[in-house]
């Protein structure tokens, strides 16, 4: 993984996980250094709500839950996964099945927790569909 983070190459640590594979994502470099963008590509079999349509609010906290786990990872020099203690999502509006792009900010980072606010959006980041809070279990 320190290979992978020098040449800035998100794949390993995308394939880590098999449901970010289901799911499609996609991670780039954010706008400040060391911010990450996940992002998760329109896809039909996201789609919670055909009549709407809107994604699955699953898939909405599933990102949320993406992009803190990537941050953390990409950020603590982690190998290991972190355990998810518990996630916190507010739906703040529909999300429609378009490209959708998450970013998370580690807001404390101990030995053993950390504590994660992740944002979701659509067009504009300030117009946020979805926020999260987590709290990890790292390893030792």
């Amino acid at each position: 993984m320190a290979e992978a983070r020098a040449q800035r190459n998100f794949s390993p640590f995308l394939a880590a996980v098999p449901y970010f594979r289901f799911l499609g994502l996609t991670v780039k470099p954010g706008e400040t250094d060391g911010e990450l963008i996940c992002v998760l590509p329109a896809d039909p079999k996201l789609i919670g709500n055909a009549r709407l349509p809107a994604l699955h609010g699953g898939v909405v906290g599933a990102l949320l839950e993406s992009a803190a786990i990537v941050q953390l990872i990409w950020s603590a020099d982690a190998d290991r996964i972190p355990k998810i203690i518990d996630l916190q999502v507010d739906y703040l509006r529909s999300a429609r099945p378009v490209e959708t792009f998450a970013r998370a900010i580690i807001t404390k980072h101990g030995r053993r927790v950390a504590n994660v606010r992740a944002e979701a959006w659509q067009d504009d980041p300030a117009r946020p569909v979805a926020a999260a809070h987590a709290h990890f279990l790292l390893a030792p």
